[in-house]
């Protein structure tokens, strides 16, 4: 009896910050759908490979060291990638880098956006416009359909019956509400003087977590502290990102910046307030949850945006974007607590 071999393996390559490669795996739920028979495998820079931890959908995780040897390992990534013989190779990204490992990864099939360096080389090229609304996951989606699926396929992770025991304890606590604080930009990060303000006017029956990965501990902690609130508590650095997926999962609201932790909402249908400071949500990186608010400053200000991924500084000074944001918007997205 013959069976039917399966075919060439995908690889897709998304080797930027977190946020990049929760928006990616809707690409792995989209050929889930579409070629369930299809092997994929992902490349990650190293840091970032727990996410795809025990994903259904992922073979294998190659991991990009970029902060060791950093264009050695990109050529040895290179001859890995030709030894796997995949069918297809698709770079997420609009860099040299991931570009030069598609355009000569010698795959049948090499897409990505038309704006890479090399995707002269590519056999499909696509569009990348950011500004008019479009979400990310929808140009990531035109990578491999021009019919892009509506409803839209949404990002998902795999919380381990682990990382679920991980969070019991503090779900099983009561009803409680996280607070993600911090962003790699300071521009894109709601002041610790108005997260104060807030964890202030939160009910006060219901728990607060502070959470972050080990570069946010102090600022979590700081905060913590500051609040004066017993039931305010920082477990940033204290459990993984699937973890804190899963336990924003049953937050009775998460408070996020336009970072990260808003994604891992998405990726778990967890009900979502992101704070949209000198980004706009029409560059495409909203929330994608079920409930999901975005609050900016009602303010109209020319200075905002004033870039896509945000700054060091405020660069007029006046960070009016963050500051304009009243904290009552923020509340009203709260559900109603029973005390």
């Amino acid at each position: 009896m013959s069976t039917t071999p399966a075919p060439p393996a995908t690889l897709l390559i998304q080797t930027a910050f977190i946020g990049d490669v929760i928006l990616m795996t809707a690409l792995l739920e989209y050929l889930h759908q579409t070629e369930p028979a299809t092997p994929v495998d992902v490349l990650v820079r190293r840091g970032n490979e727990g996410l795809l931890a025990g994903h259904p959908h992922v073979r294998h995780v190659l991991i990009w060291d970029k902060k060791h040897r950093k264009y050695a390992a990109l050529w040895d990534l290179l001859g890995q990638i030709r030894a796997a013989q995949y069918g297809r190779v698709v770079t997420l990204q609009r860099f040299a880098s991931t570009g030069f490992l598609t355009a000569f990864s010698k795959a049948k099939e090499r897409i990505g956006f038309a704006k890479n360096p090399l995707s002269q080389f590519f056999t499909r090229r696509v569009p990348h416009a950011i500004g008019d609304g479009t979400h990310e996951v929808t140009r990531n989606l035109r990578l491999l359909t021009d019919a892009v699926p509506t409803p839209l396929v949404l990002p998902r992770l795999y919380p381990s019956a682990a990382d679920e025991a991980a969070v019991a304890p503090y779900v099983a606590a009561g009803p409680y509400i996280c607070l993600a604080p911090t962003s790699v930009w300071f521009t894109k990060q709601y002041p610790e003087a108005k997260w104060l303000e807030l964890l202030a006017s939160l009910p006060q029956n219901v728990r607060v977590y502070l959470l972050g990965g080990p570069p946010d501990v102090a600022a979590c902690e700081r905060l913590a502290a500051a609040s004066g609130r017993e039931n305010v508590t920082s477990i940033a650095g204290k459990i993984g990102l699937l973890a804190s997926a899963a336990l924003m999962r049953g937050a009775l609201m998460n408070y996020v910046n336009d970072s990260a932790p808003m994604h891992l909402c998405s990726a778990v249908g967890a009900p979502v307030t992101a704070v949209f400071c000198s980004t706009v949500p029409a560059f495409g990186f909203g929330p994608l949850s079920p409930v999901s608010f975005i609050v900016e400053t009602k303010e109209e200000l020319a200075c905002r945006p004033c870039g896509l991924h945000g700054h060091a500084a405020c660069p007029l000074g006046h960070f009016r974007c963050a500051y304009g944001i009243e904290v009552g918007q923020l509340l009203a997205t709260l559900p109603v607590v029973s005390s």
